[in-house]
């Protein structure tokens, strides 16, 4: 599939990253998470592959859980969504806390330019849907990163407008991207102005040391090895699983999964397979399908929730 194509509404064999692939630790202390559903070039894993990655991903996440919990942080409760997916259908949670659109009335009168974003630099592709004022506000409130919260914004309202019925939100995007690797900071990496991290972000060899073994599938053109594949950028794709759903997020003519707004497009597309998300059982779908853990899923939703708590005010 290529970055222009639109979602089938059916679910990718592929995951965007594997169960056993995780990276270790994030530049937040957040173990990062482990890869969706496992995948190669000539098709699924066997059983027994698939099995070891859920054991793997559920042992690391599991650390992952008891860190934040150490951090103060409340554990997740099983079956959780996040509250603003289901407020169309129950008046009872909090409305969505959607993304400005850029030049909207929300925006104020002091809003700044787009050349003032960023160094000078003014947004591209997605990420310059959205408002300035708001995404300032938005960063502020959630200490998310101003150009990670631009590229999570920016894929909310391109699939707005390319799969209405979908119905994903920043917080979800936002969320996955703080546990796979700290919004593009993982291991001391610095997210640039241009959505790009630095040094590049990378999981572990998938050689069948520590994790099952994924034999090449790019040559080592998107993860830097041709021996075995490993998980590549801010929302750790699988080389395979890239190939069919990368996206060009910043309208730059290249499909990079190291760019944060390529890989939250993509992301953003790759969840919306699953259908309307707004519905709470399809929103977990989602992310279940992108980590075969159910502990995971609900990490993705205590943090979407905490997002959209803190964006809100």
């Amino acid at each position: 599939m290529t970055a222009e194509d639109l979602v089938t509404g059916t679910a990718d064999p592929d995951a965007p990253s594997g169960d056993g692939r995780r990276r270790a630790g994030s530049a937040t202390g957040r173990a990062s998470s482990a890869t969706g559903r496992a995948s190669s070039a000539t098709g699924w894993l066997s059983t027994a592959a698939v099995l070891a990655f859920v054991g793997l991903g559920a042992w690391i996440f599991g650390g992952m859980l008891a860190n934040a919990e150490r951090e103060g942080g409340a554990a997740a409760v099983a079956g959780q969504v996040p509250t603003w997916s289901v407020a169309g259908t129950d008046t009872t949670l909090p409305a969505p806390d959607a993304p400005a659109s850029a030049g909207s009335p929300d925006s104020g009168p002091g809003a700044p330019a787009p050349a003032d974003l960023r160094g000078g630099t003014a947004p591209a592709g997605t990420a310059a849907l959205v408002d300035e004022a708001w995404a300032r506000d938005r960063s502020a409130r959630t200490g998310v990163p101003l150009r990670a919260l631009l590229a999570y914004a920016g894929a909310e309202l391109a699939m707005a407008a390319e799969a209405p019925s979908c119905g994903i939100g920043w917080t979800t995007l936002a969320a996955l991207g703080n546990i796979k690797s700290g919004h593009g900071t993982h291991d001391g990496a610095v997210l640039g102005d241009d959505g790009i991290p630095r040094p590049a972000i990378f999981g572990p060899d998938l050689d069948g040391t520590a994790f099952a073994r994924i034999d090449d599938t790019d040559g080592g053109s998107l993860d830097g090895t041709a021996a075995t594949d490993r998980a590549v950028g801010p929302l750790q794709f699988i080389p395979s699983t890239w190939q069919r759903w990368g996206a060009d997020g910043d309208a730059d003519g290249v499909v990079d999964p190291q760019q944060i707004d390529d890989a939250s497009l993509a992301a953003a597309r790759y969840l919306c397979a699953s259908g309307d998300l707004t519905d709470p059982a399809a929103w977990r779908t989602a992310v279940f399908s992108y980590n075969h853990v159910e502990s995971y899923v609900d990490a993705v939703a205590a943090t979407a929730n905490e997002y959209a708590a803190l964006g809100r005010g």
